[in-house]
């Protein structure tokens, strides 16, 4: 198994009755096609959290509660579906021009999420379907740093369609009632809201849009001038209209793009981040661009440079492993990710998924253990995914313990939505582990979610 990229996705088909609010139209392309690519990212992840804490604090949400996932998709849009789950194309995080802008947008979301809109329309959620889709952690599914998106595990299909258009749409009432929100939450955390106002406007009715792509916001999407006039007013009488991020944030974000322009479009990120650029934003984007075409030779000397520059960066740890695994080269792969772990604390749940695969690519018994160790410990968070699962069942092979490969593997399936693989695995797990051990009870558990009669 070849390691996915740190920008890993799932490919998930939403269920026609997913509830969602939007910020813009549904992208024509989820229109055209009935896939939703999820990129899973520790980094991205972890600067779009950070920035985004007060103002979920200040909604009276805990912030660790909120899934932030990133969709992969051009058009500019954001949505919130199944509760506190904020959904945000890459291409509104691509096309936002500040910090500022984006937390408009977040602010916004939240808006949605503490006006209890979603309760409201419940009735029409498939919350099983979304139970899926965010339990698999939206994780190591494609290989797609190395261009082969088979690699890992399997593409998973957990619904039916992407939901119509106008299904996702919610009134202009509702709209305008998630702007007072997020200005609210705004100005508690004092942060200026001028970055809802400018991004509403980019967007405004009577005014062009960015591109073409962005065409259907205007049908569905019930953005009246109305709203961003009212934006603007609260905007002139806000304490902290003319209030600053730290340059540090705006660092994060310019460094969150680099990212996923390396990532998206390897070739446009090398023109735009030119060589002679030595920003860390264009090191990073030239870098990971590098990483992404396989260029080692050129790739790693940047990576050693941002690391000498910012040695307790975890993230920069984790992809000089990333590359060190992509080329072949496991052994040396451990190192970078175990220094990532140690730095990046409790958000190393994915980065523990890197290494105990670097690990288990030596084909050495004897590291099973800390591999495992490692799964464990992932497999407790947000970093569970069906790849997660195929790795542990990986290790418990490497130990000869049958019983526990059986267990593993059916929450691989579980996990991919092959329910079928799923129960016959747990009940094979459940022939081989001891009676009332944990694997064994949670493979009784996976045979009732699969539609298997628990034992009386």
């Amino acid at each position: 198994m070849r390691k996915p990229s740190r920008l890993v996705s799932v490919v998930a088909i939403m269920s026609m009755c997913l509830m969602s609010l939007v910020w813009g139209a549904p992208p024509a392309s989820a229109q055209r096609r009935s896939d939703m690519q999820i990129l899973g990212d520790a980094e991205t992840d972890h600067i779009i959290r950070k920035m985004a804490r007060p103002i979920f604090q200040a909604a009276g949400i805990d912030p660790e509660s909120v899934q932030i996932l990133l969709v992969n998709d051009p058009s500019v849009n954001a949505f919130v579906a199944g509760g506190q789950n904020i959904f945000l194309h890459t291409g509104l995080l691509l096309n936002v021009d500040d910090a500022d802008q984006l937390l408009g947008v977040i602010a916004h979301e939240t808006g949605h999420i503490s006006g209890g809109h979603l309760v409201r329309g419940a009735e029409a959620m498939d919350n099983a379907f979304l139970s899926s889709l965010l339990g698999m952690g939206l994780g190591v599914i494609g290989g797609l740093a190395s261009g082969n998106a088979g690699a890992g595990a399997a593409g998973v299909m957990l619904g039916q369609h992407l939901a119509e258009r106008n299904f996702l749409s919610f009134s202009r009432t509702q709209e305008a009632s998630a702007d007072q929100a997020g200005l609210s939450f705004l100005e508690q955390s004092g942060i200026s809201a001028r970055g809802m106002a400018a991004f509403l406007e980019k967007l405004g009715v009577g005014e062009p849009l960015m591109n073409d792509r962005d065409a259907g916001y205007r049908l569905t999407h019930p953005l009246t001038r109305e709203r961003i006039e009212a934006v603007k007013a609260f905007v002139a009488r806000s304490r902290y209209a003319d209030a600053r991020l730290p340059a540090a944030t705006e660092s994060d974000l310019r460094r969150l793009q680099a990212k996923l322009y390396g990532y998206l479009d390897p070739r446009g990120a090398l023109q735009r981040y030119k060589a002679n650029d030595p920003s860390p934003a264009a090191r990073y984007g030239r870098a990971y661009a590098y990483f992404r075409q396989g260029d080692v030779r050129q790739a790693t000397p940047l990576v050693d440079g941002l690391i000498a520059d910012e040695p307790r960066n975890p993230y920069l740890h984790e992809m000089k492993g990333d590359l060190m695994l992509q080329t072949g080269r496991a052994p040396d792969a451990v190192a970078p990710y175990r220094k990532a772990i140690e730095l990046a604390g409790s958000e190393a749940g994915t980065i523990r998924v890197s290494l105990a695969h670097a690990l288990l690519e030596q084909r050495d018994p004897r590291l099973a253990d800390e591999a495992l160790k490692n799964l464990q410990i992932a497999a407790k968070g947000k970093a569970q995914s069906a790849f997660l699962w195929r790795l542990t069942a990986q290790a418990w092979s490497m130990k000869k313990n049958d019983g526990m490969v059986a267990y593993a593997t059916a929450e691989e399936a579980l996990a991919r939505g092959d329910m079928p693989m799923a129960k016959a695995q747990a009940e094979r797990a459940e022939k081989l582990l001891p009676a009332g051990s944990p694997g064994w009870l949670r493979a009784q558990d996976i045979r009732g979610q699969t539609g298997g009669d628990r034992p009386r």
